[in-house]
């Protein structure tokens, strides 16, 4: 075999590599095909693939502006248990600089983070410039889990919905790009992804006694879910809702979206020359001993 040769199969193995990272990111949703009726109409896999690959290169170039013009943007996803947030997020950050682009995914608060400014914890995780925070889950918590769940007074809830605008007013006037995602799923759909994952040992550990619970309040969910938006829609910092039952649909609607939610253009590069290594002949690599290697179960035989 030739050098060119060579080359040519280490290119094909890093890019079928690549290919894979989305690729096992898929076959966990696999399964829930086959579990759909025969009748559904879910979006051609070819398709699904193609259209993400050219959006994760645009990712890629809207993160190389946000870094050349030092802009500050913050990407809330919001939606009942299971709706697919956190799988659009991964998405969005494979390809991108964990650097640049992060996800804030607060726990429950602390005794002490109760009684701070209800706003406090979230302000602490609000992007730099030339960074990019993707919300999963934000202070929309008060709105919605909190409310449902008990975890606030109704007059805790009010105070947020006069607050919530004018927070993110400020955010706005300070120069952080606030866009805001809903992903809307049926109750049949959300029964559907709670009784897989309770099949799937793989999953189970994404169900919570708060998601089982979620279950039950649905129709309290979906009241709390309406009053939020209804208070919360500004011009500055709109909803936009994502219909997300068939998920590959969702996760390109949403980036696709997202997309043109902030003006970029492609960032020029001055070209990459790879430097020649230097090389000292009184350098000897030394050994490195056996038993620092990790045992080899998948070599060449």
């Amino acid at each position: 075999m030739t050098n060119n040769d060579e080359l040519s199969k280490k290119i094909t193995e890093d890019f079928l590599d690549s290919f894979d990272e989305e690729l096992e990111l898929e076959l966990e949703d696999e399964h829930l095909s086959s579990e759909q009726d025969a009748g559904s109409t879910g979006l051609d896999r070819k398709l699904y693939f193609k259209e993400l690959f050219r959006m994760q290169r645009e990712l890629v170039k809207l993160q190389d502006w946000v870094v050349n013009q030092k802009l500050k943007v913050v990407v809330i996803f919001e939606g009942r248990d299971a709706a697919g947030k956190g799988g659009v997020i991964k998405r969005i950050t494979q390809r991108l600089n964990p650097r640049v682009c992060r996800v804030a995914a607060l726990p429950a608060p602390s005794e002490r983070e109760r009684t701070q400014w209800y706003f406090q914890r979230y302000t602490a995780h609000l992007p730099a410039a030339g960074e990019i925070v993707l919300f999963d889950r934000s202070w929309y918590n008060r709105a919605g889990v909190e409310r449902v769940m008990g975890f606030c007074s109704e007059t805790e809830v009010e105070e947020f919905f006069r607050s919530a605008p004018e927070f993110e007013r400020m955010l706005v006037r300070s120069g952080i790009l606030l866009v805001k995602y809903w992903f809307s799923i049926t109750d049949e759909e959300q029964n559907f992804r709670f009784s897989m994952r309770i099949r799937d040992p793989l999953k189970q550990w994404k169900l919570s006694p708060m998601d089982l619970e979620s279950r039950r309040r649905w129709e309290a969910y979906t009241k709390a879910k309406e009053a939020m938006l209804e208070r919360t829609h500004i011009p500055e910092a709109p909803w936009w809702v994502i219909e997300a039952v068939d998920k590959k649909r969702a996760r390109l609607n949403c980036i696709g979206h997202l997309l043109t939610q902030i003006p970029y253009r492609e960032v020029e590069r001055a070209p990459i020359v790879l430097p020649e290594r230097v090389k000292n002949p009184d350098y000897i690599r030394g050994p490195v001993p056996d038993e620092l290697y990790v045992p080899d179960l998948y070599g060449e035989d």
